[in-house]
């Protein structure tokens, strides 16, 4: 089993009303994923233990089937997922300097 470090980008920030939601939903208060908001976004940053990534990205994205009118636009790894994942190389992200 692996840990693997991804982020869930919203379509939309969510509402007053979807942060309520969050508050009460157990399954997302577990460590696994985290709500990150900056101004005009949000995501989620998640570490899922699974065999495979794509295991791992399909477990999250179950999690918004209780997480009504909250859509997920993309899945994305950053240039620190990649290296936590143990999936950086220089030809797919550039050393650091």
């Amino acid at each position: 089993m692996h840990e693997w470090w991804f982020d869930l980008h919203l379509q939309e920030p969510l509402t007053p009303e979807q942060s309520d939601t969050l508050d009460h939903l157990d399954r997302f208060n577990d460590g696994r994923i985290g709500l990150v908001e900056s101004p005009g976004r949000a995501h989620f940053s998640c570490l899922f233990p699974a065999a495979t990534l794509t295991e791992a990205i399909a477990e999250a994205l179950a999690f918004f089937e209780d997480f009504p009118g909250v859509l997920v636009r993309s899945v994305e790894m950053d240039h620190f997922d990649l290296d936590k994942n143990g999936m950086a190389t220089p030809a797919v992200v550039p050393a650091p300097r």
